[in-house]
């Protein structure tokens, strides 16, 4: 067995979401598809996945360096013990052949399109959710029957212009109607009296503050980190992510020495030493504060589970992580590794943001599908982008 092509087409995200720092109306992903000479029904199976969402298309590096390499493999070197199956891990390492240490940023989500798309490619060949090929190969337990049901919450709550004829509530509603009971919207890119109006405007939707997160997206430096976090204490909400810049650890160790509640963030770092380096330096708190890594970000499942451990390994529970994206891939993922719950983007990021609604089951919970992989050909949009590409 061997992987006889991969494709990559870069997709544009429809809409024109923007946070405190970034419009998304010019982003693209990449779309990726491992091949191989096993057939089911007729046709061969095909692994699709993508590396997330907040990052442009890595055609170039995908196309230029890291499928030439994977091709150019001894197909026995990415086959697990087995050969029934292919090493995702493997294939990864093909993919980084001669890359230096370090520098991870869009390498690192390039990778991880690949190594995601080897899992879809194996649940595939095992006629398998991922979740479920997921949790085996990690040796993480799962319940008898039914897919696990995860806690996710809403995120959107994007800036709208003045006079759209669109408004922060009626977002929220549209996300209750559909089951959510936690939701997250953005502050960060107005001034501090409008974004705590905001957040006023939203708990008359959410009602509480346990059921409202707000997200700054690295936007302050540390004088309004603490100034904004000094504001918010009194609300109680969910947590408040991403004060600033995901690197200075020393921002969030002084955010989190001025704010009780939850801090959140991780979803900018992308590799296992950036994890440790927050442990050791971030001032974050066990049982309290939010991890965000993503897989798709940072070289895929095989390093995200190495994140969840090494959360374990320094006191902190894996329960803690509640990954960034809001797409079925991590949703899988949740579901199999034993995180604490997921985002979801309704309406947000398509054609890959939110889960088809048979995943929606009300109450704030939702169920990674039952079909064959991630399921990614269940969303509407992206399953004709799936088509064209695996044509």
């Amino acid at each position: 067995m061997r992987i006889v092509e991969i494709r990559e087409a870069a997709v544009p995200l429809r809409g024109a979401e923007a946070n405190a720092l970034v419009s998304f109306a010019g982003h693209t992903v990449s779309l990726v598809a491992v091949v191989t000479d096993a057939h089911r029904g007729g046709r061969p199976v095909t692994g699709v996945a993508f590396g997330s969402i907040g990052r442009f298309a890595q055609s170039g590096i995908l196309r230029d360096r890291m499928i030439p390499r994977v091709l150019a493999a001894d197909p026995g070197t990415l086959l697990d013990a087995t050969c029934a199956a292919f090493d995702p891990a493997a294939v990864a390492d093909a993919a980084l052949t001669d890359e230096k240490p370090g520098g991870h940023g869009d390498r690192a989500t390039a990778a991880a399109a690949l190594e995601l798309a080897v899992w879809d490619a194996n649940a595939r060949l095992a006629d398998e959710p991922a979740y479920a090929t997921l949790a085996r190969h990690f040796g993480r337990p799962l319940p008898e029957g039914a897919a696990p049901a995860v806690e996710a919450y809403a995120a959107g709550g994007y800036y709208y212009a003045e006079g759209s004829g669109r408004s922060l509530s009626a977002e929220l509603r549209r996300y209750q109607d559909m089951g959510f009971t936690s939701f997250k919207i953005k502050i960060g890119g107005a001034p501090l009296t409008a974004d705590l109006a905001r957040v006023e405007e939203a708990l008359t939707v959410a009602g509480d503050g346990s059921a409202l997160a707000v997200d700054a997206n690295g936007r302050f430096g540390t004088d309004d980190a603490l100034r904004w976090a000094k504001a918010l204490r009194g609300y109680g909400l969910r947590w408040y992510e991403e004060p600033g810049d995901p690197l200075d650890y020393r921002l969030l160790a002084d955010t989190a020495a001025v704010y009780p509640l939850p801090l959140a963030t991780g979803e900018n770092l992308f590799s296992t030493a950036d994890v440790r380096n927050l442990l050791r330096y971030g001032g974050l708190r066990q049982g309290t504060d939010l991890f965000q890594m993503d897989a798709g970000l940072s070289y895929g499942a095989t390093e995200y589970a190495a994140m969840l451990d090494l959360l374990e390994e320094h006191g902190f529970a894996r329960t803690q992580a509640r990954p960034h994206g809001g797409h079925l891939i991590n949703l899988h993922l949740v579901a199999a590794l034993g995180a604490g719950g997921c985002e979801a983007y309704p309406g947000v990021f398509e054609p890959f943001g939110g889960y088809p609604g048979e995943c929606l089951l009300g109450g704030g919970l939702v169920r990674p599908p039952q079909t064959p992989g991630f399921g990614l050909e269940l969303m509407p949009g992206l399953r004709e982008e799936i088509a064209a590409l695996t044509a």
